[in-house]
């Protein structure tokens, strides 16, 4: 049965970031994600953290000016020094926190641009190095361009294939099977190839990226397909409640409180 993760960017936001915390342990779930924590203090954080007795699943690297439509820095090859202080600002809340995957944007580029495939390969190598020292997954999400245009990693096969050449154990793949249906399709195979460098699954509906009980995806079928994979991380539940996130928790009934 898998362990989910509510994604406190998108859902909880009845509460105030801090009080989402407490609102999603109160609901039943045992672990949290959400896109940045960087404008509360790291302690603050761990601090709701332990009193509910939330594990930490993942949160991303500072992304540039996200309001000005930043979305990541890695590909930016003007921008290395300052990719390079967001890990060293990402670390700290790392280390406060207990988490043990991070993802990190691209960022806007050409996919097709040399300097921009060069600047994400060195960030990522950097990003990894740094990571690993404190025990901590670096992962890869490929976007989707309609959602996100601009994007720079819009692909698969090219996230998975910068995993294969690099061959760093803590390099790893985000697979949102969001993401996944609208860029490429084919789910559940992909789930089977993908599945030895996958540390983090997302999940929601498609297209209308709500609770994963509608739409175009059978989701029951897949997290059975998990399970038989063998799949022992989290499940994040990245998506939008169609109307209170409370009102939407149906689907996550049979799942509340598992801990392993």
């Amino acid at each position: 049965m898998p362990r989910f993760a509510a994604n406190l960017s998108m859902m909880f936001t009845e509460w105030d970031f801090l009080d989402r915390f407490d609102a999603a342990a109160a609901a039943g779930f045992t672990a949290v994600e959400y896109l940045f924590p960087y404008e509360h203090p790291p302690e603050a954080i761990a601090e709701r953290l332990s009193r509910n007795r939330l594990t930490q699943a993942l949160f991303n690297l500072p992304p540039g000016d996200w309001a000005r439509g930043e979305r990541g820095l890695a590909a930016l090859p003007e921008r290395a020094d300052e990719f390079r202080a967001s890990v060293a600002t990402a670390l700290r809340y790392a280390e406060a926190t207990g988490v043990g995957r991070v993802h990190m944007m691209s960022g806007n580029a050409d996919p097709a641009d040399p300097r921009a495939q060069a600047a994400w390969r060195d960030a990522t190598l950097f990003a990894a190095e740094a990571f690993a020292a404190k025990g901590i997954d670096l992962l890869l999400e490929p976007l989707n361009t309609r959602d996100m245009p601009g994007y720079f990693l819009g692909s698969f096969d090219r996230a998975a294939a910068l995993i294969g050449e690099l061959g760093l154990p803590n390099l790893k793949l985000q697979f949102d099977c969001y993401h996944r249906q609208i860029l490429h399709g084919d789910v559940t195979m992909a789930l089977r190839a993908l599945l030895p460098v996958t540390a983090h699954v997302q999940v929601a509906s498609v297209p209308g990226r709500h609770e994963p009980d509608v739409e175009e995806l059978n989701y029951p079928f897949l997290f059975q397909e998990l399970d038989r994979l063998g799949y022992a991380g989290f499940v994040g539940c990245e998506y939008r409640p169609r109307a209170g996130t409370l009102e939407g928790l149906g689907w996550f009934a049979p799942y509340a409180g598992r801990r392993a």
